[in-house]
């Protein structure tokens, strides 16, 4: 295996950084799609008027926590991959962020046609994908490869 501290990283350090921006960025496209309303992106989801009144009706905190976790889970993808050890900080962020406004979305307030098996289980893959990526940052920086 090869020297982070060298200057060498492995190719899977890359892989795992790409994946990590790829999912996190489309986590930043459904966002966009949401926040510009987009009707056709929202009708994957059920009814847009339905998607929209109620993501409309989030409380101040839920609206902030939401782009927290999206954002700085993209932010802490793209720092990975310059091996920043700030990105161990974004992902940390961003975990706190999705945590709190996935609480508000998995209240019973949601939508009738939302409570779905499927998006009931997204959002804890979400968190469960961020914590092992804020867990993969801290374990390179230990080893060195993030500086």
């Amino acid at each position: 295996m090869e020297e982070a501290s060298g200057g060498k990283v492995p190719v899977t350090f890359w892989i795992i950084g790409f994946l990590s921006l790829l999912w996190n960025g489309f986590g930043g496209y459904d966002y966009l799609m949401t926040r510009m309303r987009n009707e056709e992106y929202l009708t994957n989801v059920g009814d847009p008027k339905m998607v929209l009144d109620w993501i409309d009706g989030f409380p101040l905190w839920a609206q902030i926590t939401w782009p927290v976790g999206v954002w700085f889970s993209v932010v802490g993808s793209l720092l990975l991959l310059a091996r920043s050890r700030h990105a161990v900080t974004a992902f940390a962020i961003s975990l706190v962020g999705a945590v709190i406004s996935f609480a508000y979305q998995m209240t019973p307030d949601a939508p009738a046609g939302l409570d779905t098996p499927a998006n009931k289980a997204i959002p804890v893959v979400i968190v469960v994908l961020i914590l092992l990526q804020w867990w993969y940052a801290r374990r390179k920086l230990a080893d060195a490869t993030l500086r």
